[in-house]
């Protein structure tokens, strides 16, 4: 069932601390508009504990009003709703501009700790940019994107929030006609690599100057008292995608549309499409159902985040020297810096999985070989990292958690061995290693059958009791649980889900 709404209107408007920076650059960036009421809102989930965090009262969001404003067909007070422009390449081919097709940005709020927020509701309507599209969202994706992302934020990496669902009300034509809904979203930043393609495409120099301006003095206002503050805006960008990667790569998340539209410049995970974890092991691994030739497969993404930076690089060329053959030099010299980066972040974080913290020789390969016999054994990611963790406290008697996930057990025990020699030139006692690994190696991820299932029973049945359930789950996924065996385990055979869709 849907959550509650308290059915009364209220006496006075609902209180959002908006200060919109967005608006108030130039109008060519964006098209102000009202997003398109719907039929009939209902609340499905509200995140209250981001609601508070955000100054907003959750019981007001649960009144009439509240779920009007949560579903486009009423304007918060001190709203300023706007659709932003981008461009972007998309699977690796140029498209001069896409921008929100069905996204309403409606402000910025300022949290209790200072900090800016981005409010932006998704699938709230055509805009002009939705070329032939409806500019709405059925409910499926906005159930897998509230899922998603709310799990990735509480594994630890950086991404956009979900604040509420909604259903419409309406039904959405797509192959068939499905429910309609609309996704509360929540970020740093709706910037992308896009966004300065856009104007850079149209050599539209103030504009970039002025975009570039703008991501400093919100995101990065550290960087305004530098030398070099464009050169510094753009390390840090690489480094946060850096970082923002290798976070992905050791959880075994596939963003699977990874355009230059969905590269966030604050370093958030945005836009949850066809995105999956993965299950068993393999770095070619690819659930998009549009990605036919593999090019955002799981192995493949931090070659494609550098790709992508170097989108970015480029459109920054005119602000880093007005000699095009120095400007060039010098972003080919803080792009260089990615491979490093993404590798150390990486390496830190496998080593860390294995229950390492000092560095030494050959820990790369250990690593690097038990990826290896994961592969070659179709042995479940997420579990095989779970399992080392008991391993961790010397007991060399209980890896059968482990070892039975590898077709051939043998050759995990060969590796197994030499982990544990590995182990025994660290310093901590076995009870605090087992702690620690429990602590970057999670025991749940958003399964693919398991957000299916949740899907399936909300738009056969209007029974949103798994989505509830499997939210509740994943708050805490480095915790074990009781009566979650269900949520821990890996598909059988029939439950595999072999490719996700974008639900446009």
């Amino acid at each position: 069932m849907a959550d509650f709404i308290r059915n009364a209107e209220m006496e006075h408007p609902i209180s959002f601390n908006f200060d919109n920076t967005y608006a108030r650059l130039p109008e060519r960036f964006f098209a102000r508009l009202e997003p398109t009421p719907v039929r009939l809102p209902e609340l499905i989930k509200l995140n209250e504990e981001l609601a508070q965090y955000l100054g907003i009262d959750p019981e007001e969001l649960r009144t009439v009003d509240g779920v009007r404003i949560l579903s486009g067909s009423k304007n918060a007070k001190g709203a300023e709703p706007l659709a932003m422009a981008y461009a972007g390449h998309q699977f690796g081919s140029w498209v001069p501009q896409l921008g929100d097709g069905r996204a309403i940005l409606l402000g910025e709020l300022v949290a209790s700790d200072g900090a800016r927020f981005d409010l932006q509701l998704k699938g709230s309507g055509r805009t002009p940019f939705s070329r032939m599209g409806d500019g709405r969202a059925v409910l499926g994706p906005v159930l897998r994107e509230y899922i998603v992302s709310e799990a990735m934020h509480c594994l630890g990496i950086p991404t956009t929030r979900a604040l509420a669902a909604v259903s419409t009300g309406e039904g959405v034509v797509r192959e068939n006609l499905l429910p309609g809904a609309i996704l509360t979203r929540v970020a740093k930043s709706h910037v992308r690599v896009g966004t300065f393609q856009f104007f850079s495409a149209r050599k539209d120099g103030d504009a970039i100057r002025a975009l570039a301006d703008y991501v400093i003095q919100r995101n990065f206002p550290d960087l305004k008292t530098g030398a070099s503050p464009y050169h510094d805006l753009l390390r840090e960008v690489v480094a946060r995608q850096a970082k923002l990667v290798a976070k992905w790569q050791l959880v075994g998340f596939i963003h699977g549309v990874m355009n230059t539209d969905n590269t966030s410049v604050v370093g958030e995970t945005i836009d949850y499409g066809p995105c999956a974890f993965m299950d068993f092991y393999h770095p070619d691994t690819v659930y998009s159902s549009i990605d036919q030739s593999g090019r955002y497969s799981f192995g493949n993404q931090p070659g494609i985040a550098y790709w992508n930076l170097g989108c970015f690089a480029q459109t920054l060329l005119p602000l880093l020297d007005e000699d095009s053959a120095k400007a060039l030099s010098q972003a080919e010299e803080i792009l260089g810096t990615y491979p490093d980066l993404f590798q150390q972040s990486y390496l830190l974080g496998l080593s860390k999985k294995m229950g390492l913290l000092k560095e030494l020789d050959g820990d790369q390969k250990l690593g690097q070989d038990l990826l290896r016999l994961m592969e070659q054994n179709e042995a479940d990611y997420t579990l095989t990292f779970r399992g080392l963790s008991p391993l961790g406290s010397g007991n060399g008697n209980a890896n059968g958690s482990v070892r039975h996930l590898f077709k051939k057990p043998d050759q995990f025990d060969e590796w197994e061995l030499r982990w544990r020699k590995r182990l025994s030139e660290e310093s901590f006692s076995p009870a605090q290693r087992e702690q620690f690994m429990k602590t970057v190696n999670p025991a749940f991820i958003p399964r693919n059958h398991l957000i299916e299932e949740a899907i399936k029973l909300a738009v056969d049945d209007n029974d949103f009791s798994e989505f509830h359930r499997l939210v509740e789950v994943l708050s805490n996924p480095y915790e074990n649980q009781a009566d979650t065996e269900k949520y821990a385990v890996p598909p059988r055979p029939e439950q595999i889900v072999r490719a996700t869709f974008c639900g446009t």
